[in-house]
């Protein structure tokens, strides 16, 4: 496949799964303790990244969750906040500013920070009650941090006791590496042919729901938008039918980007509506592809990690036909804002 280095993607999973024991025992320690709420907070692509673990916390969880943007929380602050809170943050260079500051705004008001980070050299991972190092080095082994979320959201959910299978996840969880680059292999033709397709396409209309949901919201801003500068539109499926239908004609590029958990329905229901109107109807959608030793009963919660599997290769093949690199900004960190 072209730009992926299948060895390196593999290491950097395998050596991601191995800190399954470094977040049992945060865990562990936090559990003990006690909290009261946990705090899920990012940045762009960080803050999307959380959106489908507040989505198992609030649907499979007791625990109160707050799934909240870094630079928001800090000019308006949040009355749930405070010394029984467990604030989670990623940054993987450990530089993102309003992710660094939002840190510092949480222990400052007593709570205690976990912080994923590649780096462990910088204050953001020095400073925090608890850092946990994930070095990577390799644009399309940002899964990697997908599967450290669903080791430390779903421990969270064992030791309160709404997740029995914890530990049969996590052994599943360690097989994904391997069948994810499955998945990869299988989505890189239809990706190249989207790319070849779209390459000069203007905007797309992104849809997702559920747990997918954020993977939709973060496609649209930090690649297609970000990375790619194109225009986007990005909507939940259930709200589609509350404006967002009305700007769809036979012309409309349409992103269906589909999972495999309770909200499917709702994208199904937009999929009947799109094939009636548009001619250019993409759908993507996790249940077309074969998990490699994964057990079928976990399938509906790892859509998320299959998904950014699958849309990694249209980034890669976007890059590529319309000659334009993932890495060029104009603005981002180029200029004082």
């Amino acid at each position: 496949m072209k730009n992926f280095n299948e060895e390196s993607y593999l290491r950097i999973g395998k050596n991601t799964v191995a800190l399954k024991s470094r977040v049992d025992e945060i865990v562990d320690e936090v559990s003990k303790k006690g909290f009261k709420n946990v705090f899920l907070i990012g940045s762009g692509g960080s803050y999307a990244m959380f959106i489908p673990f507040e989505y198992y916390l609030t649907t499979q969880s007791r625990i109160q969750t707050y799934c909240v943007i870094a630079a928001e929380l800090m000019a308006t602050g949040h009355n749930q906040l405070g010394a029984e809170s467990v604030c989670i943050f990623t940054s993987t260079s450990g530089t993102t500013k309003e992710t660094v500051a939002a840190a510092e705004y949480c222990r400052s008001k007593g709570a205690v920070t976990i912080c994923i980070s590649g780096n462990d050299q910088v204050p953001y991972a020095k400073n925090a009650d608890y850092a946990i190092i994930n070095k990577m080095d390799d644009f399309s082994a940002s899964d990697a941090d997908y599967l450290l979320l669903y080791m430390l959201t779903f421990a969270l959910m064992h030791a309160a006791g709404d997740f029995d299978d914890y530990e049969d996840f996590c052994a599943n969880l360690a097989r994904m590496p391997e069948a994810l680059v499955s998945v990869k292999e299988h989505s890189d033709a239809s990706c190249e042919a989207f790319a070849e397709q779209y390459k000069d396409e203007t905007y797309h209309l992104l849809i997702g729901s559920g747990s997918l949901w954020g993977e939709t919201y973060s496609y649209g801003m930090c690649v297609m938008e970000e990375m790619q500068w194109i225009r986007t539109k990005t909507v939940r499926a259930a709200e589609f039918f509350h404006g967002t239908l009305e700007i769809v004609d036979k012309d409309t590029s349409v992103m269906l980007i589909m999972g495999e958990d309770a909200s499917r329905a709702m994208c199904e229901r937009v999929q009947r509506f799109a094939q009636r109107i548009t001619e250019h109807l993409t759908v993507f959608d996790t249940k077309d592809y074969e998990l490699p030793g994964i057990d079928e009963k976990y399938r509906h919660l790892l859509s998320p990690i299959v998904m950014t599997a699958i849309l990694d290769r249209l980034s890669i093949q976007l890059e590529d036909k319309r000659g334009h690199s993932l890495d060029i900004r104009r603005y981002y960190r180029v200029m004082e804002y």
